[in-house]
């Protein structure tokens, strides 16, 4: 591999991570003309100009945004594989306690899978989940909670961040609803009667949003705080449901009691799936008892839902 050169790797991750010359060559120990020429270097190699001048500053390129969570995991991955093997971690015998940051839904469909890998590979281990209100990064980075499980929105550009599955939302109704009797098109779809789940209280983006570019509107009559309480509803109403497909079970727990006497479909417009992800502070990326955590946890949501 004469013709590569991993320090490029670890250069474009800090650039796109930084979106700043000055700011990657400070991380990296570097002079601003050396981190310079590395940018050169990195846009001869990739054919894309990667950071563009906007104002005062840079901004990526669609190619850049596009490989910035790639670069990240590959560079974290080669990291890994360069690190000396760590011999005196004896999982059976760790005894400590982890805390969790997680939505209601994941609570409800997957606490129970890793809890159960958790105990079978390390039994004096504790986990304890707490509840996830918002997307603040301040409880990752004063160590009140060790990972969290979720959609990314953190402004700490410092936060690691692991893929775990992709995800979509999908609708569900009542086995037998008037709805399902027949194509579920756009506009069948909106005359229903809705409920829908936000902490916030608000109409739910993408499909309102969807539905507008339809000239369609829906009727929300119930607003519940997570994805099983709309579940919940929508089994014992005509109301309809759009959650995440996630909620509908998965390869360990196919006949959940939460989808029993639900029937899901496809929502009659685009959807984009969405990233379901681990989150932690840089502070704990070598620390190898949460090393052996992430991984855990990574192996469960990816044997539970397998990329489709």
């Amino acid at each position: 591999m004469n013709d590569v050169d991993l320090n490029l790797l670890v250069a474009l991750d800090v650039l796109l991570a930084e979106g700043s010359v000055t700011g990657a060559a400070r991380r990296l120990g570097l002079s601003s003309s050396a981190m310079s020429r590395t940018l050169t270097r990195l846009r001869l190699a990739t054919g894309d100009p990667l950071l563009v001048r906007a104002g005062r500053g840079l901004v990526p390129t669609p190619h850049a945004t596009e490989l910035r969570e790639r670069v990240h995991e590959l560079t974290r991955d080669v990291r890994a594989v360069l690190r000396p093997q760590n011999t005196q971690l004896g999982v059976a015998a760790l005894e400590q306690t982890f805390t969790i940051r997680v939505s209601e839904a994941f609570l409800e469909f997957l606490a129970g899978p890793v809890v159960t890998a958790v105990a079978q590979a390390a039994p004096r281990i504790r986990l304890r989940f707490v509840a996830k209100p918002d997307k603040d990064a301040r409880p990752l980075r004063e160590g009140l909670i060790d990972l969290e499980i979720g959609l990314l929105g953190t402004s700490a550009p410092e936060i690691r961040t692991q893929l775990l599955f992709y995800d979509k939302l999908v609708g569900v109704a009542r086995i037998g609803h008037p709805l399902l009797a027949g194509t579920v098109t756009s506009e069948r779809y909106a005359a229903c009667n809705h409920v829908v789940a936000s902490k916030e209280g608000d109409r739910i983006e993408p499909i309102d949003g969807a539905l507008e570019k339809l000239g369609l509107a829906r009727a929300i009559m119930v607003v519940v705080p997570g994805y099983p309480d709309a579940m919940r509803i929508a089994r014992q109403s005509d109301l309809v449901a759009a959650v995440p497909r996630s909620c509908l079970g998965n390869t360990m727990a196919s006949d959940h009691a939460a989808t029993a006497g639900l029937e899901s479909f496809e929502l009659p417009f685009p959807m984009p799936e969405f990233k379901i992800s681990a989150m932690w502070h840089p502070r704990l990326d070598a620390d190898p008892a949460h090393r052996w955590l992430r991984d855990t946890v990574m192996s469960v949501c990816r044997a539970a839902y397998p990329r489709r």
